[in-house]
């Protein structure tokens, strides 16, 4: 249901968010660490349930200290354990980012990611609704929900859910499964339930394994070539305070309106931000002003989606979101983050500060 163009970003984010309980799953990662620095920018109390980071360095190593932060280290697979955590705090929202998030990892382990994905969802869900405190859970899902058409349109939030490889489909069996959470349980508790999807995610502090930011910045640093396995695929390239800035509007949406909100949107980059694998490798290195460029890696792959494109008209016309960065600011910004890192600067104040800076883009 549409609350009206412009009705929640308007309203400074600061206004709504101090003081909130809030609890963020998958605290430790990526997307995680961002979103819960700016949280406490913004004067949530914030407690963050999720594993230790799995690989070095990490964002969240470098954005601490977190001293005096409630930050527990839990499997959302164990839900006795995560029960207990959520009815501890007692959070008001829930932001649900834990997940295994990788495509290829999901072909190697493909049991590991649908407990990650689908029963670590049942997990939180079912723990939200014990804890009798909480009014809104915001679920991320990802860009990749979608069945594979071909045909290059932009994804609409109502169009087929599917999903090929297990990491696709795992998310897009979580899009089922809160519907039918939101339908069975958590209307009748009075609890807002959506889940928010977003394009591929760009920034600073990304180390995940497969993923071309990193891959690129492990490869200057080395002085090599990177190898890009599909450099003619298409993707929704957004600078990871995009998607956040997206959450925390949706978030407030659905809790100041109850039920008057959408079940779902997409977050994704403005259109022009729609570039090739290989476009962005190109882009990168020349702002980096690395030599080296890129080269098609060899042998087989498992397959990916060549072409993936978000139509974010709903989120619009719903909460007023609109992307702010084009892709060279982007870009810009994400090389930035990683030479401030090679020179030893304070990567928690420098990521604050990108975050403030985003934030005047926000008046």
């Amino acid at each position: 249901m549409e609350l009206g163009a412009g009705a929640v970003e308007d309203v400074e984010l600061k206004a709504f968010w101090k003081g909130r309980r809030v609890l963020v799953t998958g605290h430790t990662g990526f997307k995680g660490t961002w979103l819960t620095l700016w949280l406490e920018r913004l004067g949530a109390e914030v407690c963050g349930i999720a594993l230790d980071p799995d690989q070095a360095p990490s964002l969240y190593a470098l954005a601490g200290p977190w001293v005096g932060r409630r930050h527990h280290r839990a499997d959302i697979c164990d839900a006795q354990q995560l029960a207990r955590r959520v009815e501890a705090f007692a959070p008001e929202i829930v932001f649900h980012l834990a997940a295994q998030p990788l495509v290829r990892r999901s072909y190697r382990l493909p049991a590991e990611t649908y407990a990650a994905n689908v029963t670590g969802t049942i997990n939180l869900l079912d723990a939200a609704l014990a804890a009798g405190s909480v009014k809104t859970v915001l679920v991320v899902t990802t860009d990749k929900v979608y069945a594979e058409t071909g045909t290059g349109v932009p994804y609409r939030e109502g169009d087929t859910l599917g999903g090929k490889d297990p990491y696709s489909n795992s998310k897009a069996c979580v899009e089922l499964l809160c519907r039918s959470y939101r339908a069975s349980f958590m209307d009748g508790a009075g609890i807002g339930l959506a889940t928010a999807r977003s394009g591929n995610v760009i920034g600073g502090g990304d180390w995940s394994e497969d993923r071309l930011v990193p891959d690129m910045v492990r490869a200057f640093c080395a002085g090599e070539a990177v190898s890009l396995r599909y450099p003619d695929a298409t993707r929704p390239w957004q600078h990871v305070l995009e998607p956040l800035s997206g959450y925390l509007t949706f978030a407030q949406a659905l809790h100041e309106r109850g039920g008057t909100h959408p079940d779902t949107l997409n977050f994704g980059p403005d259109p022009n931000n729609v570039a090739t694998v290989s476009q962005l490798a190109e882009e990168l290195a020349r702002i980096w002003d690395a030599g080296h460029g890129w080269r098609r890696a060899e042998g087989a792959h498992p397959p990916e989606a060549a072409q993936l494109t978000l139509d974010s008209t709903l989120a619009a016309t719903t909460i007023g979101w609109r992307p702010r960065l084009d892709l060279r600011r982007t870009v810009d910004w994400t090389c930035a983050w990683y030479k401030a890192w090679r020179a030893g600067a304070d990567m928690r104040a420098f990521t604050l500060g990108q975050i403030s800076e985003y934030e005047g883009l926000l008046a």
